[in-house]
């Protein structure tokens, strides 16, 4: 994870930055930084908090940004469930997009005995300890640095790039480029609706015509994760 905490913390600073020359407080920076941990949610969520959307909108949109997560806690389950419950919300709050695939990519099977469940979640422990220390301490320190950081600088397409980036590492697949195609072209197609509700609509069609053309086609989604 070490190699990839360049990147984790440059966004973090980003978001930081952003949160607070978007009009919101300190306090509400720090607060948002620490209980919702999501980097693209973060980002979706700051215009409707300041544009005064109602709150069912954010929530939605948040909820949509990051279905992904419901996928990657279905798949890390056979891994965790023999843990305490504490131990495994706690896994669920740390567990981030790099720390879930560096760690499938390791330990594609769940181990059936102690001693490879330890090191199964020693590893997925060390991963996500990188990338919250990452983010939390660039994310603050952007918070904290924000008034002093020149809208100038164009932070705001930075963070739209770091997320590109993040998008073309993860389309492995005939069916994840169809759904950025979906997605975008969707989002594009419906970007006159009012509170960024073209994300919203693109992420629902991308999800359902994906699941048809799995079922239908045959598609693979995981294509290409082995390389």
């Amino acid at each position: 994870m070490a190699p990839l905490a360049l990147g984790i913390s440059a966004w973090g600073l980003m978001t930081g930055v952003a949160m607070v020359q978007s009009g919101m407080s300190v306090v509400e920076a720090v607060a948002m930084t620490l209980l919702v941990y999501a980097g693209s949610s973060q980002l979706a969520a700051i215009p409707l908090l300041v544009g005064g959307a109602p709150g069912w909108v954010i929530l939605a949109t948040g909820f949509c940004v990051n279905l992904r997560f419901v996928v990657f806690s279905l798949h890390l389950r056979p891994y965790l469930m023999h843990l305490p419950r504490w131990r495994r919300l706690v896994n669920g709050y740390l567990t981030a997009d790099l720390s879930y695939a560096l760690f499938t990519r390791r330990y594609p099977v769940p181990a059936d005995d102690a001693a490879g469940r330890a090191a199964q979640e020693a590893y997925l422990a060390g991963g996500c300890c990188v990338t919250w220390c990452s983010w939390m301490g660039l994310s603050l320190l952007g918070v904290t640095l924000a008034n002093f950081i020149p809208l100038a600088w164009g932070l705001g397409f930075a963070g739209v790039l770091s997320l590109v980036g993040i998008l073309c590492s993860m389309a492995t697949s005939r069916l994840r480029m169809l759904a950025i195609a979906i997605a975008g072209g969707t989002a594009v197609a419906a970007y006159s609706l009012p509170l960024k509700l073209n994300i919203v609509v693109g992420i629902g069609v991308a999800v359902l015509l994906c699941f048809w053309f799995e079922r239908q086609l045959g598609l693979d989604p995981n294509e290409g994760d082995e390389a």
